[in-house]
């Protein structure tokens, strides 16, 4: 199979934009968040979808929460979109895999989970693109969380902007940043899957 260099594709879209589109961003996490946003509030109107139903237990969500905010209030040109903590949706989208290893098939219902309501999103605010920032870190791979975002696209009748933000320093940046912000960074992904290392 071809590996996409989807910076590469990045690259290309945002070459070709004209003004300053609206784009619907899903973020995982502050810190993860923190260079995505540096990096993309260049070029787009950015409305953040903090959607992460696989974070466990919920005061770990709340947690994270906070520190998402702390990240929205020093980098401007951000719009935080409300969503509620909906940690049955993601029992529900996993259900059946919880014995399957970390990165494996389990996350890949988690990714499109948060990309579908991240797609659906971007359709009701009626903005021009959708993106996600988990690629930022060197765990995901870019290449299924953007075969999943492009799928969707086509789905809702929304653009998918293709990214792999741990490339050119984004993984390190987003540490710098958090550093500088002073961000909780949590040792496991978000499910208490992840923590045990499942």
């Amino acid at each position: 199979m071809n590996r996409v260099n989807y910076q590469l594709e990045l690259d290309r879209v945002l070459a070709a934009l004209e003004g300053r589109p609206s784009l619907l961003l899903h973020s995982c996490c502050g810190p993860c968040s923190s260079y995505v946003l540096e990096y993309l509030t260049r070029y787009f109107e950015v409305y953040l979808s903090y959607y992460n139903p696989n974070i466990q237990p919920e005061a770990e969500y709340e947690l994270r929460l906070e520190n998402q905010l702390k990240v929205i209030e020093r980098i401007p040109g951000v719009t935080l979109v409300p969503c509620a903590y909906d940690g049955p949706a993601y029992d529900g989208a996993v259900r059946g895999l919880e014995g399957e290893p970390e990165g494996g098939a389990r996350c890949t219902e988690c990714f499109r989970l948060r990309l579908e309501f991240a797609a659906r999103e971007c359709s009701r605010l009626g903005c021009d693109y959708f993106a996600t920032t988990l690629s930022v870190s060197p765990h995901k791979d870019a290449q299924r969380i953007n075969a999943i975002g492009l799928s969707l696209a086509g789905k809702y009748g929304v653009k998918w902007l293709p990214a792999d933000f741990k490339k050119r320093n984004g993984y390190r940046r987003s540490i710098e940043l958090s550093r500088e912000l002073g961000l909780y960074r949590q040792n496991y992904c978000g499910c208490l899957y992840s923590k045990t290392g499942a």
